[in-house]
């Protein structure tokens, strides 16, 4: 990657708010938030209960759309997109980690992660052959055929983690990924999403409570009452 390429942002928010109707009050989730983020980043997004984490999550995610202004997506502004447009984009470029695992009960470990890739239009990998390969990278070689509520959480979660490698996404988006595994656990799903920006290249956004696991992180935004109060780039 030459030095143009790194220092160009693969996640660019320009001006983003986002106003939720509760009841009869408008409650401005996020006001007014720019941010760029570069490709191998492992960026940590911190701040009390509704300030707006999750919100500008799912946002740069497109699984939510902004009240005004824009996100660009390696390049791509994807506000106006269609829910078809948007499925694509989230197939192909974004991983997502949420907190409470999301696996589908019914489905084993490897059905898990090959789902992704059997709705992929462009399938890159055989979607067996890719879970065998992500389960067996995050230490769950013996846990092929095992449905979630035979697995530990530290389990599920790297699960979870697996499935959202399965297109090779160079954006991983994690929601609190820690947030109901014990101390040990979350170590190992850190240390495995550390590996994997290391060794692929992912830019990695990840919204903790935690601030020992955001002292981790290459940079950190601190986001109060839905603006960003920090955030220059490292040195």
């Amino acid at each position: 990657m030459d030095e143009n390429d790194k220092r160009r942002p693969v996640i660019h928010a320009d001006n983003i708010t986002r106003n939720l109707r509760v009841g009869s009050h408008i409650v401005h989730a996020l006001r007014g938030v720019d941010l760029n983020i570069y490709a191998n980043e492992m960026v940590g997004i911190i701040g009390p209960s509704g300030s707006g984490k999750s919100t500008l999550l799912g946002i740069i995610g497109g699984l939510d759309s902004p009240t005004d202004g824009t996100i660009e997506i390696d390049g791509v502004d994807i506000t106006r997109m269609n829910e078809s447009q948007l499925t694509e984009v989230r197939n192909q470029k974004i991983g997502f980690i949420f907190q409470f695992f999301n696996l589908i009960p019914t489905l084993t470990a490897m059905e898990n992660v090959a789902l992704p890739i059997e709705f992929a239009q462009l399938r890159r990998h055989k979607p067996r052959s890719r879970a065998e390969e992500l389960l067996e990278m995050l230490g769950l070689g013996g846990r092929y055929h095992h449905r979630p509520d035979e697995l530990s959480g530290g389990q599920q979660q790297r699960v979870a983690i697996a499935r959202a490698l399965a297109n090779d996404p160079p954006i991983l988006l994690a929601d609190e990924p820690t947030g109901n595994l014990d101390s040990r656990s979350g170590e190992n799903v850190l240390e495995a999403l550390m590996t994997i920006r290391e060794e692929n290249g992912t830019t990695v956004v990840l919204v903790t409570h935690d601030e020992s696991l955001a002292a981790q992180m290459d940079r950190v935004l601190k986001l109060v009452d839905g603006r960003i109060v920090n955030g220059d780039l490292p040195d």
